[in-house]
């Protein structure tokens, strides 16, 4: 193996690394903070439990296609370039 191709599987690598390190945060974050104002419109209205509880589930499926998008990106990287 010669440097250059070094170079190019080590710039693969960190390519990947940064893409989930970034993807993944968003979802994390967001999924946190939804959940914390669901769990707490939920104390403030048990009443409305129901309905925060079907939103919250939605919304967080929504907010995790951001970290899936991100593994196929960083799998394409690392195995198709």
């Amino acid at each position: 193996m010669d440097l250059a191709s070094a170079i190019a599987i080590a710039g693969k690598a960190i390519g990947a690394g940064l893409c989930m390190g970034i993807g993944a945060i968003g979802p994390g974050v967001g999924e946190g903070n939804a959940v914390a104002h669901a769990l707490d419109g939920m104390a403030r209205q048990p009443e409305a439990a129901g309905t925060l509880r079907s939103t919250m589930i939605m919304g967080c499926a929504i907010a995790e296609t951001t970290g899936i998008y991100s593994l196929i990106i960083a799998f394409l990287i690392l195995f198709l370039l």
